[in-house]
Parts: structure tokens; sequence; C-alpha cells
């Protein structure tokens, strides 16, 4: 395998080398964390498509496909159907708004109090979410290199923190569209059709795979209800879809781009499945359905092809850990850490330079999770629970429900996020009810809550109405003089 690992070390060093290349666009605060809010239709769409489609979508995709057959595309279609919901009907109201992180959208729309807990809560999520991008660059190296997990986890782990912190949102943009271009080639273009050939086509597939496997509700409907319940809502309001949003030019970039990389989500869905089942179809017996990725790309590939394949995959994982860890340190560093050092977000200190020094830190933390973390799916579902079952209701809420209060959300995030964790605990990590009971229970207590306190003031409102409008806020009114003033 001389010839991969030659291609794919090419393909790192060209990663890093493009990160590098970022760092000169980090002039400043908005560079850093949201590339100056100047992407156009082309690089929107390549990041947003990068950023929802990683190790998780692509070695658990495979991995459903392989145990389950076509309906395995579930997950990574619910994905993709929450990015369609959030493009068309969101996401011109959410670029509008001009802000950096949801905590800071839940506070014009509540008052400053809300948030505290969602920006611990979107943190966790967050962090996660980088944690199960690193875990997938086990998977893969475990099987192709025979290297311990710790050393996939740091190599990988490192050319992500570094071009994160080297050059923000603008060495991560430029990275995912190279990702993107690799990623699309490698599994679309590539090892989609050849995986398929060499399983025999679909007529062989039909014959050897198990009953059910081009049934689209094998996986069970309960199932699909979950995936749509935590992925579909979760593109709804996460920190690190919604940071793309706010790198979009334009309203109109924001809508168009998403749809379209809400499509190609759709179409990754498919692909993954279909490698899972011709991976079932080749090697029916594998020791972990995790293995299915590397098994098919390690022995169905021809030198070469292979090690593009693998940069591919390298590219989705990467393009989510970079995307979910800045904005983990956005979150981090917005909403947690100047609460704590008693500075607004525009005070006296560093911004890029406190910005680039909490990817750091929690690039380091992600990766020592990860270590210890096994299961990607498991530890995306825990991510998901979290951000859905305790923000879901008071996002959309804000965003929808003009008598919903300070009280209320509050009251919604700590109802859903403990019934969430407790289901967790009681019925296992991968159980329905979490996210069931989680959402019931935030719903009933926002809207109760809301209903039984006071409205929000009017002039929080107000403030809300013109930011979600694009309008500029009211000039001050002049300071009284000469005979105005006496009349006072």
């Amino acid at each position: 395998m001389t010839v991969d690992y030659l291609v794919m070390a090419a393909y790192l060093l060209g990663i890093i080398g493009v990160g590098l290349w970022g760092r000169r666009r980090a002039a400043s605060k908005s560079d850093f964390l949201v590339a100056g809010r100047r992407l156009g239709p082309l690089m929107y769409t390549g990041t947003m498509a990068a950023v929802v489609l990683g190790g998780a979508s692509t070695i658990g995709g495979v991995r459903l496909g392989y145990t389950y057959g076509v309906s395995g595309a579930a997950m990574v279609g619910a994905i993709g159907l929450g990015l369609l919901a959030l493009s068309v009907f969101f996401s011109a109201r959410i670029s509008r708004l001009r802000v950096y992180t949801v905590a800071e959208m839940l506070s014009l729309r509540y008052g400053d109090a809300a948030s505290v807990i969602s920006g611990v809560v979107m943190w966790i999520y967050t962090l996660m979410l980088a944690v199960t991008s690193t875990i997938a660059y086990a998977s893969v190296f475990d099987v192709l290199f025979d290297v311990p997990r710790w050393v996939a986890v740091v190599v990988g782990g490192t050319i992500v923190v570094g071009y994160s912190a080297l050059g923000g949102m603008w060495s991560i943009t430029l990275t995912d569209m190279v990702q993107f271009v690799v990623k699309s080639v490698g599994v679309l273009v590539l090892l989609l059709p050849i995986a398929v050939v060499k399983a025999g086509g679909f007529g062989a597939m039909a014959d050897r795979l198990p009953g059910g496997y081009f049934s689209l509700t094998s996986i069970g409907g309960q199932t699909i209800v979950t995936f749509v319940l935590i992925y579909t809502f979760g593109m709804l309001i996460g920190q690190d879809i919604w940071q793309r949003v706010f790198t979009a030019r334009s309203d109109r970039v924001a809508a168009w781009g998403g749809t379209v990389a809400g499509v190609y989500c759709l179409v990754y869905a498919l692909a993954g499945a279909f490698i899972g089942m011709a991976t079932k179809t080749l090697y029916p017996n594998l020791t972990a359905a995790d293995q299915a990725f590397a098994t098919i790309v390690k022995h169905a590939l021809p030198t070469g092809v292979r090690g593009l394949v693998l940069a591919a995959a390298l590219s989705a994982m990467m393009s989510t850990a970079s995307g979910a860890l800045i904005a983990s340190a956005t979150v981090a560093n917005q909403d947690i850490w100047a609460r704590l050092r008693r500075r607004t977000a525009s005070g006296d200190h560093d911004e890029i330079g406190s910005n680039r020094l909490a990817i750091a830190v929690l690039g380091v933390v992600a990766m020592a999770i990860a270590c210890v973390l096994g299961d990607v799916i498991e530890a995306l579902t825990v991510a998901y629970n979290l951000l859905v079952g305790g923000l879901l209701v008071p996002i959309l809420g804000g965003l929808v429900w003009r008598r919903g209060n300070l009280p209320g959300a509050l009251t919604a995030m700590v109802a859903g996020g403990t019934t969430v964790i407790v289901l967790m605990v009681t019925d296992g990590l991968l159980a329905n009810e979490p996210i069931y009971y989680g959402l019931l229970a935030s719903l009933v207590a926002y809207v109760a809550v809301s209903l039984v306190t006071r409205p929000t003031d009017e002039t929080i409102l107000e403030t809300w109405r013109r930011r979600l409008a694009g309008e500029p806020a009211p000039a001050p009114a002049p300071a009284a003089t000469g005979p105005e003033l006496s009349a006072a």
C-alpha cells in the first residue's frame, strides 16, 4: 500500500498548506469565526455539505447499510431533510440576526439570562460532535494501518486542531472545499460504483443478502422516527450548522446554498447504504459492522484509488471535526469563558488569540475523550439527544411564538435536558424513549410556564423583530438642550 500511503500523505500535506494559506485572511474576529460573512453560493454549499457529512455519516452510514440494508440511509437522510428544512424555513432569518452563537440568539429573544444554560448545553453538544469524528479516524486506521487507537487519534487530531487554530473559519472553509471535492469523487464517483460492481450488481446483491435488505423500513419505523427527531431537528438548531449559516454573504445565499447541500446529503445517504450492502454481500461475517467501510476500501479497490478513497474518508471526518471544534470554541469563548472573565465579547483582550487558545484546548480534550469512547453512533446520539431535548423547543419557539418568554425557555431547557439524561442512564444511550419524553417535557414546560408568567418585555421583542427583519437599530434620541431641557 505504499502508493496509497503516498496519496494520503500528499492529501494531508495539501490540507495543511490550504489551512496555512487561510490564516492570512483571518484578520478580525468576524473573519476568524464566520469567514467575514462573505461566502458566495459555491463556497457556502460546499462548506455546508462538508460540515454535516462527517465520520459518523460516512463510517456510520456504511455501517447501517451493512446491518440493515437500504433503510440504513435513514440516519444520513434525516440529516439531509433537516438541512433542507433549515434552508427553506429558517436560514434567511438566522442570517439576518448577525450573531455568532445560538446562545446570543436566545439572549436577543428572551433576555441575557437565557444564554447561560443554552451555552453549556450547546458546548457539550459541539464537543461531543468533534469527538465522534475523531473516533472515526481510529476505525479506519485500526483496519488499514494496524496502529494503536491513540496514535491515529493524535495524528488526525493534531492536523485538524492545527489548521483550525491557525486560520479559524477561513482555513476551515478553504479546507472544507477541498474535502468536499475529494469526498464527492472518492465516495460517490469511485467507491460506490466499484463496490456495487464487485458485489455482482444489484441483482446479485438482492439474491445474496438477507431478506428485507431492500426494504425502506427494515431498520424499524420507530428508529426512523427517532432519527428524524434527533438529526432532522438537530440540524435546525446546532451551533456548528448555524455558524456556517452566519458565513453566507446574504440570506439568499444561505437559503439556496443550503438547499443544494441538503439534496447532496440525501444522495450521500443512499450511497452509504449501498456501499454497506455491497460490503455485506462480499464480507458477510465481519466481527464488527464499524469495520465495513475500511474493509471494502482495503479489499475491493485498486492501488492509488484506495488511497484517494481513504483520503475522502479522512475528508469527511476532518470537515465535521473542524466545524464542531470551532463551534465548541466559539460557544466556550463567547458564552461561557467571557462571563467567567467578567468581560464582554468586545473586551480589552485579544479575541482571535483567545479563540485560538480555546480551539487548541478543546481539541486536546476531544482527543482524550475519543481515546476512551468507542462507538461513533453512540457518541453522536448522546450529543444530539442533549441538543434536541434541551434546546429545540426554546429556539424554535422563540422563532415562531411571540408569547414564549424567558421563564418558559429556561424551564424547558432544564426539563428537557434533565429528562433526556435520566432516561439515557436508565434505558440506554441508544434507546428511543429519551428524546421522545425529553421533547414532550420541554414542550409542556415551555408552553405552560410561558402562559402563566409575564410576557417578554416589548422593548426586547421590538429589538428582536428588527434584527429578524434585517432592519437597523433605531438611533438614540438626541440629548435635550435649551428650552427643551427647561421644559423637562
